[in-house]
């Protein structure tokens, strides 16, 4: 059976890379006969589109009435773009679209792999914890504490006011030798840190809301109940933490808009609107540099940040594939990225962010510092000491899973990428 679903997955993706290489020229061809038929509308059309940008950012950076009047402007500008994108042979530009979408989409599932993990003998005593307020009341709609019961994994559900590190602990002491956690990923980082300390495979059962942890780790977030069978048939793999002052975070601690954002009271019910009034006094005319500085491998960086994100393991950035995902979370490396809200004059760097990665990396400031850590707030103590733990976590995946990140086997560059999907279409697999 597993051999046949191999053979069906590799028949997938064979089909995913010729859908791929057959669609991308198509819509490249068509995308030129469009521009060469009208080169003067697709230039304006790209044109106000840029300037639609400019407005928006303007705006968003201000109050009031400069806010609402740029923001009309940008509206009105994008609405051109469309009305142009409508005005004739509408038809033909949406095929266009959808061949350019469905070959990007096509080359995401070809590249997408699964990793026979190595074997592991299921846990005799696994625990796992859930969190019923997570993701809207994922966990009770698919009645995880029942089919918990059902593999021989005891439920414990937190209640208000539970102290999940204390209740982990506890589990531990009574003679648990597996632990789980459905849950967003603030939660999963306190189970993981404890599982970690007594060097006990842990399981990301992804019932929280973005299940970003769970993503990297190759577990399949649309299969909540399926994810419990990491304890039934589950291979393991070791995976990396990372710490900030002590604290173990699984997927990133963001310093800066977003961080201030989730300071804010009502942030969790209107997210948007938070983010939108916080974005003026972070990145806005007149708004205070903020006080923050660090060193990296180029030597002292400037001071401030729009924001500044340390991740455990580098995240992919800028890409049509997999952007904001880890294609790797073993490397035993910190990913550090930095937007700024100013450039200076000289020499601006290629793109809006900088990174780069390291094993340690300190943040010093005046002040305590506030904190997005996994998704939850916090106030730091300075300096702000990150380290990476090298495969601190054992960690079980379920054997339908993937097993490994949506972008571990993407190519870096349209070249590999091209040359990987022929390979790949031609039956011989890619590395």
């Amino acid at each position: 059976m597993t051999a046949a679903r191999a053979h069906r997955r590799q028949g997938r993706r064979r089909a995913a890379a010729i859908a791929a290489l057959l669609l991308g020229p198509l819509a490249i061809a068509s995308a030129a006969e469009f521009v060469g038929e009208n080169p003067w509308q697709a230039f304006s059309m790209l044109l106000s589109l840029a300037l639609a940008l400019a407005a928006g950012w303007f705006g968003l950076v201000r109050r009031g009435i400069t806010r609402i009047v740029a923001l009309a402007i940008a509206a009105f500008l994008a609405a051109g773009v469309v009305e142009t994108l409508v005005d004739t042979r509408v038809v033909d530009r949406m095929i266009i679209v959808g061949m350019a979408w469905g070959s990007i989409a096509a080359a995401g599932a070809a590249f997408a792999i699964h990793v026979p993990l190595s074997p592991a003998a299921p846990p005799r005593r696994p625990v796992l914890f859930i969190n019923p307020r997570s993701g809207g009341g994922k966990a009770a709609r698919h009645r995880l504490d029942a089919e918990a019961r059902a593999r021989g994994i005891e439920p414990v559900e937190l209640a208000p006011g539970d102290d999940l590190k204390a209740l982990a602990e506890g589990a531990v002491e009574r003679g648990a030798d597996a632990l789980a956690m459905a849950g967003g990923d603030g939660s999963q980082a306190v189970v993981a840190a404890v599982a970690a300390r007594h060097g006990l495979p842990y399981a990301c059962i992804p019932s929280g809301t973005r299940n970003h942890f769970a993503l990297d780790l190759g577990v399949d977030r649309d299969d909540v109940v399926g994810a419990l069978d990491a304890f039934v048939d589950g291979g393991e793999r070791v995976v990396d933490l990372a710490e900030v002052n002590g604290r173990v975070f699984v997927n990133n601690v963001s310093l800066g808009l977003y961080a201030a954002a989730l300071q804010r009271e009502g942030y969790r019910g209107a997210k948007l609107r938070t983010v939108l009034r916080t974005l003026p006094d972070v990145a806005g005319p007149g708004s205070a540099p903020r006080d923050l500085d660090w060193s990296h491998a180029d030597g002292q960086a400037p001071q401030g940040g729009m924001i500044l994100i340390v991740s455990n393991n580098r995240y992919r950035l800028g890409t049509l594939m997999g952007s904001g995902t880890r294609p790797r979370i073993d490397d035993g490396r910190l990913g550090v990225a930095v937007v700024r809200s100013r450039r200076k004059r000289r020499a601006p760097p290629p793109r809006l962010w900088h990174e780069w990665d390291a094993r340690e990396f300190e943040v010093r400031s005046s002040a305590g510092v506030p904190a997005g850590i996994d998704g939850e707030a916090a106030v730091l103590a300075a300096p702000l000491r990150f380290r990476s733990l090298p495969g601190a976590l054992r960690v079980r995946v379920a054997a339908a899973h993937p097993g490994a990140s949506p972008s571990a086997a993407q190519p870096d560059s349209v070249r590999q990428g091209v040359r990987t999907l022929v390979a790949i279409a031609a039956g011989r697999g890619a590395p």
